[in-house]
């Protein structure tokens, strides 16, 4: 399965590039409300690396909406991510991987909700993340986390492989609306 995921990461990427659409955060924005996320909850997002959807504009909605945002944090190779508080405008500064995240000194928290990047999505709710395994880690040390994935419609793919250790998305918002997966 480790190939098989792989290739289809390498389709997944190349596929992404050609959806890429600079008014999406903006469109998105207007599905906040419609994420059914408690009141004064701490939502999660992540600040767009290369040509992942970007999901700033939703973040400042439910910011508005009186949710407190956090951002994630690599901490350590093969660990599960940290959360940090952020408001739009603090500082940021690039990780390994040159994603950017909040400084040390920034207030740990635990998201209510988390918007998750992806590359490819299927209609189960199982997405296809990166390969390090850091959603993954971090989704099965805090299991009650809402999930919820952030991509452009057509991310989606008949079937995204999946193993014992992958977590399913409890919703997808793309630029066409939010869709609701049901787990049995």
């Amino acid at each position: 399965m480790p190939d098989a995921k792989k290739n289809l990461r390498s389709e997944a990427r190349a596929r992404r590039t050609t959806l890429t659409d600079p008014g999406f955060a903006q469109g998105i924005a207007v599905f906040a409300g419609d994420l059914g996320i408690a009141s004064g909850a701490i939502v999660a997002g992540y600040h767009p690396f290369r040509d992942e959807a970007d999901p700033r504009g939703l973040m400042a909605a439910l910011s508005a909406r009186g949710h407190r945002l956090a951002l994630p944090c690599i901490v350590a190779a093969h660990a599960a991510l940290v959360f940090r508080a952020w408001n739009a405008g603090d500082s940021l500064h690039p990780n390994t991987y040159g994603i950017a995240e909040p400084l040390a000194h920034a207030v740990e928290v635990v998201p209510d909700a988390v918007l998750v990047p992806l590359l490819a999505f299927d209609a189960s709710g199982h997405r296809l993340g990166y390969g390090g395994g850091y959603y993954d880690r971090t989704f099965e040390r805090l299991p009650r986390m809402r999930l919820i994935g952030i991509a452009y419609s057509g991310q989606e793919m008949p079937a995204v492989p999946r193993e014992a250790h992958d977590h399913r998305l409890d919703l997808i918002v793309t630029e066409n609306g939010v869709r609701r997966f049901h787990h049995t």
